[in-house]
């Protein structure tokens, strides 16, 4: 009788009602800024039920309580890192990149008498910023004469990680030319590459939750900020929030990157719409304008 009182191991545990999907989703948006709608209900379900499987709760209400009051900050950053979504590769929308290099960071150049900060949030396993800095070695003639500091953070823990060990398939360096690939990659055994050491260092990976204030602390004086893609996935009120949290972040006259299906107009009027190259970029007026 006593084994009859006892979920058995390999039985999943129950579909989330609709009113604890609804407080789950609550929870996580104000948590991260990001919105699960119904669509995304199987999504959300499976990955919880992941986490309670694997912390042993008897179910979603045992659960909770923990994400909540027994764990909150270890369980949470478990749960971000399987609900937020990390697909990139090196040079991707490699035309911003161009844009960087052929007219943003020379504007700035003789504006700026110290380092010019350029910040790549989310940035995921590493690919956005490490692009940015070989494009820089690469493409600016002025490189070497200029001190520049490229941060790199994500909510995730987990892809901070991946991006510190530089290590990646072939998948996500399908764009890059046979040259750069000898340059800054050395092949491995197990048919991935490694990123060079001197790269690996140039980038100060840290985590940061945009829509938490103490988080946002470390950055000030952001010069250039990609944000590509990240706001699709926050509602119109954390969209605006984050929005905010960049222009307090940034210098004036600094410049954001968006991904290429968002637009800052519809978003905040803050910053100003300009065209640099290919690439519509939005810049932070300076002080008096």
């Amino acid at each position: 009788m006593e084994g009859l009182l006892h979920r058995p191991e390999h039985q999943p545990p129950a579909a989330m009602s609709l009113e604890e999907f609804a407080k789950f989703c609550t929870f996580f948006y104000r948590q991260t800024g990001i919105l699960f709608n119904e669509q995304k209900r199987y999504f959300v379900e499976r990955r919880v039920h992941d986490r309670i499987r694997i912390t042993g709760s008897e179910g979603f209400r045992d659960y909770f309580a923990l994400v909540r009051f027994g764990a909150p900050e270890e369980e949470l950053q478990q749960l971000v890192n399987i609900l937020t979504v990390n697909e990139t590769y090196f040079f991707r929308e490699d035309y911003q990149f161009k844009a960087l290099t052929g007219g943003v960071l020379p504007h700035l150049a003789h504006q700026r008498n110290r380092p010019i900060r350029i910040w790549s949030v989310p940035c995921s396993t590493g690919e956005e910023p490490y692009s940015i800095a070989m494009t820089i070695l690469e493409d600016w003639d002025e490189a070497d004469l200029h001190d520049i500091e490229i941060l790199g953070s994500d909510i995730d823990s987990g892809v901070l990680e991946q991006a510190r060990a530089g290590i990646y398939g072939p998948r996500a360096l399908h764009a890059l030319s046979a040259a750069l690939r000898a340059r800054y990659f050395a092949a491995l055994p197990d048919g991935n590459f490694r990123l060079h050491d001197g790269i690996r260092r140039s980038i100060d990976f840290g985590a940061v939750n945009v829509v938490d204030a103490r988080s946002m602390l470390r950055y000030r004086d952001i010069d250039v900020l990609f944000c590509r893609n990240m706001l699709i996935y926050f509602d119109d009120l954390s969209r605006r929030q984050a929005v905010e949290a960049f222009y307090e972040c940034m210098a004036p006259g600094g410049f954001i990157f968006l991904g290429h299906s968002e637009s800052m107009s519809r978003i905040s009027s803050l910053f100003r719409p300009c065209r640099v190259g290919d690439a519509i970029v939005y810049q932070k007026p300076l002080d008096g304008e």
